[in-house]
């Protein structure tokens, strides 16, 4: 006959009838007891120091100590083979089952290994002596957390949904949902997209928040790359930019630690909920038909349903507790989500940024920079200070501050002869003069290597021996740069002082052995050069 086990509240009944001076055919008939099982619990209970119509009377506690004393077990009984064995391998089970660094070993591949050596005993036994010695395959105690102030927390999660027809590429595309799950009411809004990057992930949030009305004061979220860049139980390092957008709606992020779901669960049971109860067996469009469908559902079927935890009906708890709690959105504008770059510039002094051009200060040549573009500007930092900020520009496009470049190379690259030409009037007049008939003509800028060129000898031999020497070519029409500086070298290897340099030069009168008449294309009529005929006699 298999044992069965009675429970404190039946042989409380028990006894209470014998210390009444009931018989025991009697309490047998009348509890379903067996007079050998009766007998059992008067023996237990006078042990424990009980006497049938005694002064003192069965209670709860006596009738406790009585089934614990009746209940079967190995008590203290010496340990079984199994145990002796396996204690003689308890550090080595350590090692395999609860190592210092790694992964541990499964009890399966244990009982494997230990087979291996000669240890024969069962899985059964494995697992009991491994519980009783080295706390392993204990469930985890859990606890459930004090309930959170309305507006206080919303815990966010992507989930995959399924497969849906994109119109734009003309194929069928993963389409996921980010829920956003208010923790006090339970009210939840999903935001449908093809992928998951930072772009999608704070345009699903500011939808959130104006679907909501409000945006909540801590943000509960795993360690997903678009919010996380490192993952830390104590100190995470965040997405810069999901920082800043943090700051900018003023929520605080707090991110659970990795492979630990159980830190949002409000939201975690919400992935499947949403995909079974809302997306499958359904028929839909595109993702934006999905979108306005979804918003409908979850403020009607999924907002107005009795949550199985509250009891208590999501929307309803939303109107009432949550809404007016939450944030307000200032400023009401959605969040411009920046995009970074860490480029070096380059020896003609621009950086690559999304495939356009941007010029940083020449000074910082080789040097990696941060750049930040948002939709409308870009920014280029180094180690934290602003350099330069530029429009934004479209792929294939520059954005170029000449003010950037060297300044001997500025002139040349805006290719500017009236830039050119007044710094050279600075230099003295003739040089002036000079550098405007050089740069005459319907393409100066061919010539502005040459106007550089110049500026460079005023640099090397000064501009009061250059003017003298440009003086000198005006007078002959020698506008050539390097007969300008022949002149300033054969000036120098004579020995001229700078008195003779500025030394006025006189032009002296042109003379030619043939009359100026005889220059002419058409020559007057002479007696030695008689006009030819028409007729041609």
């Amino acid at each position: 006959m298999a044992y069965r086990e009675h429970g404190m509240w039946e042989i409380l009944e028990v006894l209470r009838r014998v210390h009444a001076g009931e018989g025991r055919r009697s309490v047998a008939r009348g509890t379903g007891r067996s007079r050998q099982a009766i007998a059992r619990y008067i023996k237990r209970g006078r042990a424990l120091g009980w006497e049938p119509g005694g002064p003192t009377e069965p209670d709860e506690a006596l009738a406790t100590r009585v089934a614990i004393a009746l209940r079967p077990g190995p008590g203290t009984t010496p340990s079984g083979t199994s145990e002796i064995k396996l204690q003689q391998h308890l550090k080595q089970l350590r090692g395999w089952l609860d190592p210092p660094l790694g992964r541990p070993l499964t009890l399966a591949k244990v009982h494997i290994l230990l087979a291996r050596e000669g240890v024969e005993v069962s899985y059964s036994a494995l697992y009991r002596f491994v519980r009783k010695h080295l706390d392993v395959g204990r469930c985890r105690t859990t606890v459930r957390m004090a309930d959170c102030q309305a507006g206080e927390v919303a815990e966010v999660d992507f989930g995959y949904l399924g497969m849906i027809d994109d119109p734009a590429t003309g194929r069928r595309r993963k389409l996921h949902a980010l829920i956003v799950t208010l923790v006090h009411s339970r009210h939840q809004f999903v935001w449908t997209t093809h992928t998951q990057k930072i772009e999608d992930f704070i345009e699903g949030l500011e939808h959130a928040w104006d679907f909501f009305g409000g945006v909540v004061r801590r943000v509960i979220l795993d360690n997903l790359k678009a919010g996380v860049t490192k993952a830390d139980r104590y100190d995470p390092f965040f997405n810069r930019t999901f920082d800043q957008y943090a700051n900018y709606r003023g929520f605080v992020i707090d991110a659970c630690v990795v492979r630990e779901p159980k830190q949002k669960p409000h939201v975690e049971r919400q992935v499947p909920y949403v995909r079974e109860n809302f997306f499958r067996g359904e028929e839909f469009m595109d993702r934006d038909d999905v979108q306005r469908r979804v918003e409908a559902w979850c403020v009607g079927r999924a907002g107005m349903r009795i949550h199985g935890t509250t009891r208590k009906q999501p929307f309803v708890e939303f109107e009432k507790f949550e809404q007016p709690a939450l944030l307000p959105l200032d400023p009401p504008e959605h969040f411009d989500v920046p995009s970074w770059g860490e480029p070096k510039v380059h020896p003609d002094c621009h950086v690559r940024f999304e495939n356009a051009l941007y010029s940083a200060p020449f000074a910082y040549k080789g040097k990696q920079v941060t750049v930040r573009g948002d939709r409308w500007l870009v920014r280029i930092y180094y180690r934290g200070e602003l350099l330069e900020t530029h429009e934004r520009k479209k792929p294939g496009q520059r954005s170029t501050n000449y003010a950037h470049y060297p300044p001997e190379k500025t002139d040349y690259a805006m290719r500017d002869p009236n830039r050119l030409i007044a710094r050279a009037r600075t230099c003295g007049t003739s040089i002036g003069r000079f550098t405007e008939l050089l740069l005459a003509g319907d393409f100066p800028w061919a010539k502005l290597r040459q106007a550089q060129s110049l500026m460079r000898l005023t640099e090397k031999y000064g501009p009061a021996r250059v003017d003298a020497a440009c003086r000198r070519a005006l007078a002959f029409d020698l506008i050539n740069v390097r007969r300008v500086k022949t002149i300033v070298e054969n000036a120098l290897a004579g020995g001229e002082q700078d008195s003779a340099v500025v030394a006025t030069v006189v032009q002296m009168p042109l003379r030619f052995e043939r009359e100026p008449s005889s220059f002419r294309n058409n020559p007057p009529d002479t007696p030695n050069n008689p006009k030819e005929k028409s007729d041609g006699s």
